[in-house]
């Protein structure tokens, strides 16, 4: 039978969809954005026809397909709105707007229009806590919504106006820079001494063009520079390992994927500093002898990825990437943008290879660690945003200038990413040191009932303990500040995070993808004032097998919502406590919250060969 002439002509773009990656599979996340951008989802035809162009299965290619929430097997609208659901925005009014789209576009959440004119969908944090309400149209995004923008903005994309033109009119005329300096404010409230204050352009990679690789590693180490992604591991001693592991092959990974709720402030150094980051990402791959990057940028910060690109390009214009760098023979590195699609566990840096070699993104297990076999199998360094930033200012200034800010074991600034009930949310670049309680002042958050350091994962701080200072042996954080007033039920800001987490779990291992639904659902007892005081302790209990069984950090931090609060908050978990023969875990159906894990995490069970056969 002869095939439809319009199923051919979809299969021939696809196939040239898929030709303009070499075919690729481990290039699948370009491929499947570009199909689902083309033809709005990811239909079985496109599946078959992706699966035979890169030599996989189709099970394999749905497999990474169903596992990132910005790619659909169903049919999405022209325009998708995602609106962001994180809980400062429904603290702003997020509901309000979501009800002012809903009646203007004549959908609900999670719809999309007969038509095929509109999506509408609820997100997770999308990095834009300091201007919420936030939502992403397709790849644009639009901040400080009311209801009444929220009518408007339905209306001009109803009429056709372009979603470029309706988050920032007269856009057309604007570079790509102007145009995320427009579109979205900084917001940057205090500049430091490293990054957010003057920066001359290129000198840390000059300087390191007159150094040795280990004089490299040597200085970076010297300085006391720690990842400023939350885990603070020694960046001269990842470097150090990366390059002493034998290979032919070495790769230099940027962690754009910055999803932790609440931060900000890579976002910022993504607009601000492109030149800074990529400078120190060339630095990183003179110390350790690699010649290929990545800058993992996440899917929701794809209004970013065109003025990045620019910055790429003309950093290649200029000798400051490509072959022989600075003009020194035989230093060759050059990168390339990879677009993440919407999933938190990216941000862990097993998951973020996995997603970056075409996989689903699931930690891997370690050892071996990436400085040993990392992308492809070779050794990679990843390091975030803000370490790559500082490592090209210590090469600048040197190591003694660095060192000497902040406090013993947490040196130099540190960029804090400041939200919630305060007067002026934004990012702060400061010392490690600081009080919490002086960052309050400065923020205008004196009256702050708790704060949340370090996101969902980190500590929920009560008024007593404001004097603990921000660091990495004491509050340790990968940036995010959360300021939460009386007014704020604690309770339900840890069942919003726990629904998180179990919203974002790869679904991988069952004490994560199970054990975070028990918590929430006793989380969810207790705000019912169903609890009794037994309870408690198998909230302890269960937080603590999930810590000590989970895969990857997401697991082993999920908890914590609930630990720090029954810490420093035992008063609202008392207050609600009745005795009952009704105990929390007595009322708990395995199988249903299996079933709601799984409903709730929108994963799917597949067999991946996750080498491709190499």
């Amino acid at each position: 039978m002869a095939q439809p002439e319009g199923k051919g002509l979809k299969d021939h773009a696809i196939a040239e969809i898929c030709a303009a990656q070499g075919d690729d599979p481990h290039r699948m996340m370009d491929i499947l954005r570009a199909v689902q951008d083309r033809n709005r989802w990811i239909s079985p035809e496109s599946l078959e026809v992706i699966a035979e162009r890169t030599g996989l299965t189709r099970i394999q290619v749905e497999g990474v397909a169903s596992f990132y929430s910005f790619f659909s097997l169903t049919p999405k609208g022209r325009v998708t709105i995602r609106l962001c659901d994180d809980i400062i925005d429904r603290f702003a009014g997020m509901e309000e707007v979501a009800a002012a789209l809903e009646e203007a576009l004549g959908i609900r959440m999670g719809e999309t229009s007969r038509d095929g004119a509109f999506s509408l969908d609820r997100t997770p944090c999308i990095g834009l806590c300091d201007q919420a309400p936030a939502a992403m149209i397709n790849d644009v995004v639009v901040t400080n919504l009311t209801p009444d923008r929220a009518r408007s903005i339905a209306a001009a994309l109803r009429a056709g106006t372009p979603p470029e033109e309706v988050a920032l009119p007269g856009c057309g005329g604007l570079t790509p820079a102007e145009r995320v300096q427009r579109m979205v404010a900084g917001n940057v409230r205090h500049a430091g001494a490293s990054l957010l204050g003057p920066v001359p352009a290129e000198a840390g990679l000059r300087k390191a063009l007159e150094m040795t690789p280990a004089q490299i590693i040597d200085t970076v180490e010297a300085s006391g520079l720690r990842g400023c992604g939350g885990a603070g591991f020694v960046t001269g001693r990842k470097w150090r390992f990366a390059a002493a592991e034998p290979a032919d092959r070495r790769f230099v990974i940027c962690n754009a994927d910055e999803g932790e709720p609440g931060t900000f402030k890579d976002r910022v150094l993504l607009v601000e500093r492109p030149h800074l980051l990529i400078e120190g990402m060339t630095i990183a791959a003179r110390a350790v002898g690699a010649a290929e990057g990545i800058l993992y940028l996440r899917g929701e910060y794809a209004f970013l990825r065109d003025h990045l690109q620019v910055v790429i390009d003309d950093r290649r214009a200029k000798g400051q990437l490509g072959q022989g760098i600075g003009g020194v023979p035989g230093f060759d590195f050059d990168l390339r943008i990879q677009m993440g699609a919407g999933a938190y566990i990216c941000g862990e840096e097993g998951a973020l290879i996995s997603s970056c070699e075409g996989l689903p993104g699931e930690p891997k297990t370690r050892p071996p660690f990436p400085v040993n076999r990392g992308y492809l199998g070779f050794p990679t360094v990843v390091n975030n945003v803000e370490t790559f930033c500082h490592a090209a200012r210590i090469l600048d200034r040197g190591a003694a200038w660095f060192h000497a800010m902040g406090t013993e074991g947490s040196h130099g600034t540190k960029l804090f990413s400041v939200s919630g009930d305060c007067l002026n949310p934004g990012v702060y670049e400061l010392p490690y040191g600081l009080e919490l309680a002086e960052l309050l002042r400065l923020v205008g958050g004196e009256d702050a009932a708790a704060v949340l350091v370090g996101g969902p994962s980190g500590t929920m701080v009560d008024r007593a303990n404001f004097h603990r200072r921000l660091t990495f042996d004491d509050l340790a954080t990968g940036g995010a500040v959360i300021v939460f007033s009386p007014r704020r039920n604690l309770l339900e800001i840890v069942e919003y995070y726990l629904s998180f987490f179990v919203h974002e779990s790869c679904g991988y291992c069952t004490p994560c993808r199970v054990g975070n639904v028990f918590l929430q659902q006793a989380i969810g007892k207790f705000r019912r004032g169903l609890a009794n005081p037994e309870d408690v302790e198998y909230l302890r209990d269960l937080s603590q097998t999930i810590i000590e069984t989970s895969r990857c950090g997401l697991g082993q931090t999920s908890p914590r919502p609930v630990l720090t609060t029954l810490d420093n908050f035992p008063l609202i978990y008392s207050a609600v406590i009745k005795p009952s023969s009704d105990r929390v875990r007595a009322s708990f159906d395995v199988q249903s919250a299996i079933d709601t894990a799984r409903k709730l995490a929108k994963r799917r069970s597949y067999i991946f060969d996750r080498d491709f056969g190499e």
